[in-house]
């Protein structure tokens, strides 16, 4: 058996979030402690494959804790391991009883490429049961199965839900404005997507996206496009457009 990676000493038991720490109340002091610090190790982890490594460590300690299945979960996802990330997902669901984790469920069966099992996921859920959080990330993750599906305009509806027109700020609302204007450029509506990357920008407060970047981007196409029209001619009647 291959022993755990060592944890660095500069993490502490404490600096567990309190939430997750009250999960580890039914284990002994000493392994709630340990586990504590393979949890902490796993969140701060920059490789992927490091912290999936202290994440496997903590289960093999307190597997039946939906917190530490809930973090080798998450780890797992990182790493791209889709397979093993779906299975301590549903293991932390059945533990807590918990839908928080449906998103990145659906979005593993996607990495997967069961795009009807994700779908299902997504869709098979009542969204009055969920958090606005929650629900949101299930409508980023549902867009993304109708890109993969072919059907980029199926993408956009799939956004368009009472949510996205909020005026909050936070991470959920950024990831919502940031998606749905990087669909709308998916189907060539860019004059759209440019005003949402915006309304994204003003959102992330903790600079969670790169939306201010995008509509920079967007705003040089337009002015490279004006500056073309200037130098060229219009086309013909009946020429296309993009």
């Amino acid at each position: 058996m291959a022993r755990p990676p060592a944890v660095p000493e500069a993490i502490r038991a404490s600096h567990l979030d309190p939430v997750a720490r009250a999960q580890l109340r039914t284990l002994p002091a000493d392994l709630a402690d340990s586990v504590a610090r393979l949890l902490v190790a796993a969140a701060q982890a920059d490789d992927p494959e490091r912290g999936y490594e202290y994440a496997v460590a903590a289960r093999g300690l307190a597997a039946r804790v939906g917190v530490v299945r809930e973090t080798c979960g998450i780890a797992a996802y990182r790493a791209g391991k889709w397979a093993e990330a779906l299975a301590e997902l549903r293991a932390a669901r059945r533990i807590t009883g918990q839908d928080a984790y449906l998103p990145v469920m659906a979005d593993c069966e996607r990495g997967l490429g069961r795009l009807d099992r994700a779908l299902d996921l997504v869709t098979k859920v009542k969204a009055e049961d969920l958090s606005r959080d929650t629900r949101i990330e299930l409508r980023i993750v549902e867009a993304g199965i109708r890109r993969d599906q072919g059907l980029p305009e199926a993408a956009v509806a799939a956004l368009r839900i009472p949510e996205l027109t909020e005026n909050v700020r936070g991470t959920a609302s950024a990831r919502l404005c940031y998606a749905y204007a990087d669909a709308l450029t998916q189907v060539g509506r860019d004059a759209e997507a440019r005003s949402w990357f915006a309304r994204a920008a003003w959102a992330d407060v903790a600079g969670a996206t790169d939306a201010a970047e995008r509509a920079g981007d967007l705003d040089v196409v337009a002015f490279d496009d004006l500056e073309d029209e200037d130098e060229d001619p219009p086309a013909g009647p009946g020429a296309g457009h993009r």
